[in-house]
């Protein structure tokens, strides 16, 4: 049991390890994260980045040094590592983190930098978002200061399933700064929403049609009650005409 602890705990920290590296590698690259998937053939690993041109290299040169460093520092057996693009920065928890650190890092205040990001990030679609900032702010206590907007569970399938989170460091000169981000994205799904859907789809009404059989109108009910009435009379008649036969028989 303490031997499975122990892999899962050795594989966490190798994760946080090459998310450091690559952070301080790409940095120029607007790094966004990573994702590391073991597969039959190796190890697959996705880097999202803003500029995937400066993670590729020329003629590829910057992303095989990056398979040969995690490969031989990091013993990750066989690394394809692929490039995807990040569409929407502004939703990308890791990139406005940094942002936030790079505009402490340039003096700007605490405050303005926390509220540009968080209007940032609500103009992009968000449904929520949170941005905390810790560390000697004004005095040489450390405190920290917290700016949120929008819907943001706390708990729950859709926090653990649908919260984007990144968390980034910087030394400044009082000591050190954390930037901590938490975004709701637009694509959520809540179970307590519930949407209405107003118009019935094509396909669903061809196959109400199908299955709906159309009104009878009066006409026609008055035809098969004459119907029914015509054949009990025509079975009441057969019935006495057999009790007759029986009789004379007898």
């Amino acid at each position: 049991m303490m031997a499975v602890v122990k892999h899962f705990i050795t594989e966490s920290i190798k994760r946080t390890e090459i998310d450091e590296f690559l952070q301080t590698k790409l940095e120029r690259a607007g790094y966004g994260g990573v994702s590391i998937s073991k597969t039959p053939l190796g190890t697959h690993i996705v880097i999202y980045a803003m500029r995937p041109g400066l993670v590729i290299g020329r003629g590829g040169e910057t992303i095989k040094e990056l398979a040969t460093i995690l490969e031989q520092k990091f013993k990750v057996s066989n690394p394809q590592i692929s490039v995807s693009e990040i569409e929407i920065p502004e939703l990308n928890a890791y990139v406005v983190a940094s942002r936030v650190a790079s505009a402490l890092q340039k003096g700007i205040h605490f405050r303005r930098a926390g509220f540009w990001a968080l209007n940032q990030v609500m103009d992009a679609g968000a449904l929520g978002v949170e941005i905390i900032i810790s560390g000697k702010l004004r005095t040489e206590r450390a405190r920290f200061e917290k700016f949120h907007t929008g819907y943001l569970p706390r708990c729950g399938d859709p926090a653990l399933k649908y919260m984007r989170k990144a968390e980034v460091h910087v030394q400044l000169k009082p000591g050190i700064f954390g930037v901590r981000v938490r975004i709701i994205p637009p694509d959520a799904v809540f179970p307590d929403k519930i949407e209405i859907i107003k118009a019935v789809p094509p396909l669903a009404e061809e196959k109400l049609e199908e299955t709906v059989k159309p009104e009878e109108t009066m006409e026609e009910v008055i035809e098969t009650e004459q119907e029914t009435a015509e054949t009990a009379e025509t079975e009441e008649k057969s019935v006495e005409k057999l009790d007759e036969e029986e009789e004379e028989a007898e």
